[in-house]
């Protein structure tokens, strides 16, 4: 598990993204995180010592703007700019911790925006595959990730939609935008024994949480909870 000391913090001005200095993680940031995983996360059932030692380590207030950076270890979703947001924590430890993923595994997550999930998914796997469809959110999060000394993610700037099938297959994929069906392309880019978790339904209201998992050429499916997304552009919205 690497250790972060430094990280990018991330500024929104209006249409634009830019980045600022390197500045340090702090005994305050340190604590916060200690009190969202102790009381928002293990208080609302994630046992997974993975994603909870995750969760501790990466520094959230790195991936959200700079004017919000004192909300950024409240248990919330957050606008990044673009229209999109970083997802709440414990959506994103609970969308982890059902993959029940380990450090031998390759994970695509379709959906980079500020490059939080990534992060905490590299924390604990072989090697993150991410696609972000909006260009300013590729740019700054390929920045910022590799600024922090993540080795493990790879970035692609593409519409997620038809996954990365160069890099495939993969052991569990993830997508952190809403859509109304499972998309094909990326059940063909599960292994065998895989998961796929995404927030299915309507993209415009509620969705579920929906976790697939492959059997040779069968899926079986089982929801989780009720979740909001912000909708999966590009493909997604026209079918």
């Amino acid at each position: 598990m690497k250790k972060i000391l430094l990280c990018l913090c991330v500024i929104f001005l209006g249409p634009s993204v830019l980045t600022a200095e390197l500045v340090p993680d702090s005994p305050k940031f340190k604590a916060a995180r200690e009190k969202l995983v102790k009381f928002d996360l293990e208080g609302r059932g994630i046992a997974d010592p993975q994603v909870l030692a995750s969760m501790r380590s990466v520094p959230r207030h790195c991936f959200v703007p700079d004017e919000i950076v004192g909300s950024a270890y409240e248990d919330t979703a957050l606008p990044i700019g673009e229209g999109q947001t970083i997802s709440q924590p414990y959506v994103v430890a609970l969308m982890t911790a059902s993959l029940k993923l380990n450090n031998t595994q390759r994970v695509l997550e379709i959906g980079t925006g500020s490059g939080y999930q990534a992060a905490v998914l590299a924390e604990i796997v072989k090697e993150v595959y991410s696609i972000e469809i909006k260009t300013k959110l590729y740019q700054t999060a390929t920045r910022l990730l590799k600024a922090l000394g993540y080795t493990n993610i790879f970035t692609l700037h593409a519409d997620g939609y038809f996954g990365w099938p160069e890099a495939a297959p993969f052991d569990a994929i993830i997508i952190t935008a809403a859509v109304n069906h499972i998309p094909p392309p990326l059940l063909k880019q599960l292994k065998d024994g895989g998961r796929l978790i995404l927030p299915l339904g309507n993209p415009f209201s509620y969705q579920n949480l929906t976790l697939v998992t492959r059997h040779g050429d069968d899926y079986t499916t089982r929801q989780i909870t009720g979740v909001l997304f912000v909708p999966m552009t590009g493909v997604a919205l026209e079918r």
